[in-house]
């Protein structure tokens, strides 16, 4: 199915593939609004499962993004997350034909793919057909250098390795990255299916085979990184970032949206926002303890609690929940001092472009890398679990009390220099995104490249 909107024939037609995950599809479709935004001529056309249509149809209103489907040829997004190894077979041997066919009825015939990197048959479609594609990698530059050098850790006696016994050896080894602890890297470092490895393997051996490498990061947040990718690899690599709905975060006043309300009758940087992301979640006794872990602080704060937010009234009392709010406009507003978050990639660009520290809680995947990047790279953040101990290990209320106290206290020093770093980053994503910035300069290059291709 592709939606009815608008199909006037514009110059250029891309086709923007993302891996079905809210994580990833949030930053193609922004991307993909920045796209529209630089250009009249373009038209994209979205591919996403008939389940995602449900969950996003409503959300697509601009006349030069149509929605387009495939057959629901995966696990529901409901379910993934039990049993990860199947969503990821079924994404890498399911997916293609559909999307070939769909190709076969697109007009106006595409110009260009814009792929998530986890999906590199949408690359091998677009070279069968002579289609130019961009690989989107939706994480920071520096894990993908770490997926790019996985050899490396073999090499060096740290893959496979128990992390229970090793997580705090540090490598050093992984070109563009500083010096990282293993319970920092991927979690699977400590063993993982060879199938899942030999798929990982396929992913990135696709990427030389694109035309285009696109970061949703900002250059001066991790320029070792992309200049090494840059030596590596042949075809042009820009990054776009932050990549985020930021057009969005200054408009509309407070009135009728009760937290935002509320957060105008806060004292200045007084709030803490905690957000734990849309996909993996911690056990209920965490959260129970991060909850208990609040009410003892006495800290001011807005709690997206999702699901969780009746079940986590009884621990935490009625103050700050609630299951969803604009998390950039949030950010953005003068009493919020502080981002208690999971460390997804999306959230913390959103907090960098905001200027909040934060206090990380990292699950799986890149957020280990990511809180290591904010605590350690930028100087901008505290670990809630402290350095020794474990993942699995249950930080307690009065842990979680106590460091809450501190990380909001704004006369402390150390919090002090913390803010002062914070708002340092602000001021270099803002400088990004400015005429002459390095995104603002790297979208132009690549929209130019886009249509010197199409001519």
């Amino acid at each position: 199915m592709i939606s009815n909107r608008d199909q006037r024939s514009p110059v250029c037609h891309v086709v923007a593939m993302p891996y079905p995950g809210r994580g990833h599809i949030n930053p193609m479709m922004t991307l993909c609004k920045l796209l529209t935004s630089q250009k009249t001529d373009i038209l994209i056309t979205f591919v996403v499962t008939e389940e995602w249509f449900g969950f996003i149809g409503s959300e697509v209103t601009q006349d030069n993004i149509r929605l387009a489907t495939i057959p629901n040829v995966v696990p529901s997004e409901l379910v993934r997350a039990a049993d990860m190894y199947c969503f990821i077979e079924a994404i890498m041997t399911k997916m293609e034909a559909p999307f070939e066919r769909l190709m076969d009825r697109l007009e106006p015939p595409p110009s260009l793919i814009v792929a998530d990197t986890f999906l590199p048959w949408a690359v091998r479609v677009g070279n069968r057909r002579s289609i130019p594609a961009a690989s989107f990698w939706p994480m920071p530059a520096s894990f993908f250098s770490v997926f790019q050098h996985f050899h490396l850790l073999a090499e060096n006696g740290h893959f496979p390795v128990d992390l229970l016994e090793r997580g705090n050896d540090r490598v050093d080894y992984i070109p563009g990255v500083s010096s990282t602890r293993l319970a920092d890297l991927p979690h699977f470092i400590s063993g993982i299916s060879p199938n899942i490895l030999h798929h990982i393997h396929e992913d990135f051996s696709w990427v030389p085979k694109a035309q285009y490498l696109l970061f949703p990061s900002i250059y001066e947040l991790e320029p070792q990184v992309i200049d090494v990718l840059r030596s590596i690899f042949s075809l042009p690599i820009y990054t776009i970032g932050p990549l985020i709905p930021y057009i969005k975060s200054n408009y509309h006043p407070s009135a009728g949206i009760d937290y935002l309300q509320w957060l105008d009758s806060q004292p200045c940087s007084s709030v803490l926002y905690i957000s734990m992301g849309s996909f993996l979640s911690f056990s209920g006794a965490q959260m129970d303890e991060i909850a208990g872990g609040l009410r003892l602080s006495r800290v001011r704060f807005i709690w997206v609690a999702r699901g969780e937010t009746d079940r986590l009234k009884d621990a935490c009392g009625d103050m700050g929940l609630v299951p969803w709010c604009e998390q950039l406009r949030v950010l953005c507003h003068s009493s919020v001092g502080g981002f208690l978050t999971h460390c997804g990639w999306n959230s913390v660009r959103e907090g960098v472009f905001a200027g909040v520290p934060f206090l990380t809680f990292p699950l799986r995947m890149d957020q280990g890398m990511v809180s290591k990047m904010i605590v350690e790279d930028w100087k901008v953040g505290w670990r809630l679990r402290k350095a020794e101990d474990k993942m699995d290990h249950l930080v307690t209320s009065e842990e979680i009390a106590g460091l809450a106290q501190k990380f909001m206290e704004l006369e402390d020093d150390e919090g002090r220099e913390m803010r002062r770093r914070a708002r340092e980053l602000k001021q270099i994503c803002h400088g990004a995104i400015e005429e002459g910035g390095s995104s603002e300069t790297n979208i132009n290059a690549f929209v130019g490249d886009i249509f010197q291709g199409h001519a």
